[in-house]
């Protein structure tokens, strides 16, 4: 694929996704400050996105990895993990701003309220105080759940106000998260080496389930004063208790220090991948809304 053409990001779709508002904010940013242009590309599953990009069908993929009330993205980590050569580029941090859409005005009609499961997780306490007779039903996106409420007076979905500009659906309340400061931290991805940044981010498996196994691992970072601003573990799949395990250390990984600290990580880990160093870039809600007046 000819970088003479412009830059083709994938991105969980359909039209009206926070991924796509993402995907959106990361083009123009590449527009301002690169004068690069870039085109945007919708996959039915966040992992599709991620093999796209794996596979150089398109250059880079935004995908969402972690909320600050749900937590991490297992999509995201489980495909990271599985594919070989894709170095994170940049974070992009969104506010999340939930809307609850239905054609009905009245909630003491509403039976069933759909979207992705982040959203549901994202607006739980929300949705037990106003709708708690509703059964919450996931889909696989928040876009998805649209469908169900075109012509359903008792179907209720949780999506951005974009999308409901977007699908010409009203707004029944919003915003709806149990938190104000509700965000989500979104990946670009890339077969290119990543640039220097602020952060680093790894993913280790190792050799023996043993007392201290992890702690050895994680000494060799204290032992070099490089903090962790994250740690989460997914299931390798293998066997019932074996883990690979996620981190974010915030450094460069370029310094000596953190060099030698990557080095010896290798010696007590099974299987060691590195995702490179990037920047985070803050988004704000007018760039991630770029219908709405």
């Amino acid at each position: 694929m000819s970088l003479d053409m412009p830059l083709v990001i994938a991105h969980l779709g359909p039209q009206g996704t926070y991924s796509e508002a993402a995907a959106l904010a990361y083009a123009n940013w590449l527009k301002q400050t690169q004068n690069l242009s870039a085109s945007l590309r919708s996959y039915p599953s966040i992992t599709q996105a991620i093999k796209a990009t794996a596979m150089a069908e398109t250059h880079l993929a935004v995908v969402p990895v972690e909320n600050s009330i749900e937590g991490g993205v297992t999509a995201t980590l489980d495909s990271l993990w599985q594919l070989d050569g894709l170095n994170i580029q940049k974070a992009l941090v969104l506010p999340i701003l939930n809307a609850c859409l239905s054609k009905t005005s009245d909630f003491s009609l509403i039976q069933k309220v759909y979207s992705h499961p982040q959203a549901l997780g994202q607006c739980q306490g929300w949705l037990d105080q106003y709708l708690p007779q509703a059964q919450l039903i996931p889909t696989r996106s928040t876009v998805d759940a649209l469908q169900h409420i075109s012509s359903d007076l008792q179907a209720a979905a949780i999506a951005s106000r974009w999308a409901a500009q977007l699908y010409n659906l009203p707004v029944l309340a919003c915003p709806i998260n149990d938190h104000a400061d509700n965000c989500t931290k979104f990946w670009v991805v890339g077969l290119a080496s990543s640039q220097q940044g602020t952060h680093t981010s790894i993913a280790f498996s190792l050799p023996v389930n043993a007392p201290g196994a992890l702690l050895k691992a994680l000494q060799i970072f204290a032992s070099q004063n490089i903090n962790l601003s994250r740690i989460e573990s997914r299931p390798s799949k293998r066997s019932l208790g074996d883990y690979v395990f996620f981190a974010d250390l915030e450094v460069d990984a370029s310094p000596s220090k953190v060099q030698q600290a990557l080095e010896d990580l290798k010696g007590c880990t099974e299987t060691l991948k590195i995702f490179g160093s990037y920047a985070t870039l803050q988004i704000s809600e007018s760039e991630i809304t770029p219908k709405l007046e």
